[in-house]
Order: C-alpha cells, then structure tokens, then sequence
C-alpha cells in the first residue's frame, strides 16, 4: 500500500487505540473506506484516528464497536475511550487540543496552578504525583498525562506559533508545588516566556476582589478563519462550546478581566519577587 503509516502503539494510550482500530479493520479485509461506510465517518476520519493525529471519541467509539460487533463487551472501543479519557483527560479536552493545534491566537485563564502550555517538566511532574498520591490516577497513567503535555507545548516551538494571551490568578504563582527548587525553576520559566514576542503574559492580583470577571479557568482558541471556541472544565467533565453567542460572552468576560489584570511589566516584577522568596 502506498503512503502506508507505520503504527508505534507502544508510543501512548492515543497510538495504541488507533492501532487496534487498523488491526481490527485489516483483520477483517476492510478498507478505510469499508470501516467509514459502516461507522458513517469518512475515511479521512478514520485514517486520523489510526494514526494517532486525531483523538476519538465516546460517539465514534460506539460507531466502532457496532461494526466490529464489541458493543457491551470488554474489548469495546467504547470502554477503552472511557478509560483513556477518565484515566488522564478529561472529556471534550482531547478535541480542544487537536483545535488548539490549528488556532492562530489562544487565550488562558486559570487559577491555583500555571497554565499546562506553561508548565515545566518538573512542574507537571509534581502535579501528577499530587494525583498519584490521592489515588485519583496510576503512574502509567501520570507518566502518559505528562508526556501528553510536553506534545501539546510543542506548537509554541513552531516557526510561527500562536499568539499567546495568558491571565494567570496571583494563586498561580503564589501556591508552592513540587517544592521551592522545582517552584523557582517554574517561575523563571515564566519571566523567560514572557519576553517571547509570541505571547503576553499578566496576572490577576488578588486586591482585583469583585473585579475578577472569571472564576473558573478558560480556554480561547482563536482560528484562521476568526471563529472562536471555548473549553473549560467543571470538577469531572470538560465542555467545548462552538455557539457563538456563548463564546462571545465569555470572550467579553476575559476581556474584561485582562483590562483589570497586571501590565505584562508589573506582572514580571510580581513573578520575579516571588522568586526572590524562594532563595
């Protein structure tokens, strides 16, 4: 076969699936185009999933089982998504990410922890074993969440990466994690990122009180035809929004909130005496 992708499911959770969906498929004689005809995706969607460049779903998942005939068993497609997603992201965060891959400017707000596009290795390492230690993943399962990070951060390291826009709550940068070393190295990494031409970086400080217009993180995705989609998560589910109406409203409320926030200069000075505190 020509153009023929070679599978490396030993690479991640996402690999491996899209594997199994190609075995299955080939095992039974089927082209893409058999499969796509049978799930009602097209086989662009389907040559995605097995390659691994495109996350599935909990709806494709089901197309899948019922043509394979796994539907309610424990090899169902539909079971191992389930387990993808709970065991280390969250639903509707995989296809805010392969959207994200594509935006021209995106825009964060998050509160209590740095942003994941910021995080150092270190950092996002703590924060697993944080998980880990409340049972609330495995370490196979810390070690994909943190792998799965550093391939997300690889669109900042583009030629021409997105514009970045980042509101980070004061909690960010005040709340110790992983220990002052692996804290003091996150900070510095901020101040670095903030002299990136690419990207503007403030806080919100905590004297804003009231004037805060979010209370709960953000994600804005901004793409090249000026559309804009919003992700953010609730305590067990994520939720991706298309409909322009609600994602006007909340791109207001982040702008209101940037307007309120820190200039990117006082927001250096503030992260930079936080550090000084660590020494």
């Amino acid at each position: 076969m020509v153009n023929r992708k070679e599978l490396e499911p030993d690479s991640g959770p996402l690999a491996a699936y899209g594997a199994r969906v190609r075995r299955l498929r080939e095992d039974r004689g089927w082209t893409q185009e058999d499969l796509a005809e049978r799930t009602r995706y097209s086989s662009k969607h389907i040559s995605a999933v097995e390659t691994g460049n495109r996350p599935s779903t909990l709806k494709f998942s089901g197309a899948l089982d019922v043509a394979f005939g796994l539907t309610g068993t424990d090899q169902s497609f539909d079971r191992e998504c389930q387990q993808l997603r709970h065991g280390v992201l969250m639903e509707g965060f995989p296809e805010y990410v392969h959207q994200e891959r594509k935006a021209v400017e995106i825009r964060l707000f998050e509160i209590g922890v740095v942003p994941g596009l910021l995080q150092t290795p270190q950092y996002a390492r703590a924060l697993a074993d944080g998980a880990i230690a409340r049972g609330s993943i495995t370490e196979a399962q810390a070690v994909e969440r943190v792998r799965y990070l550093a391939e997300r951060q690889q669109i900042l390291e583009r030629e021409r990466p997105p514009m970045l826009f980042v509101v980070m709550d004061e909690s960010c940068i005040r709340r110790l994690v992983g220990g002052t070393e692996v804290m003091a190295a996150q900070l510095d990494a901020l101040v670095r990122l903030a002299a990136r031409p690419y990207t503007v970086l403030q806080v919100a400080p905590f004297a804003m009180g009231e004037r805060r217009a979010i209370n709960r993180p953000v994600n804005l995705a901004t793409m090249h035809d000026r559309s804009v989609l919003s992700y953010a998560e609730s305590q067990s589910q994520g939720h991706l929004v298309r409909e322009s109406g609600a994602v006007s409203a909340t791109l207001t409320l982040y702008h209101q909130l940037a307007a309120e926030s820190l200039s990117q200069a006082n927001t250096v000075a503030m992260i930079e005496e936080a550090r000084k505190g660590m020494l």
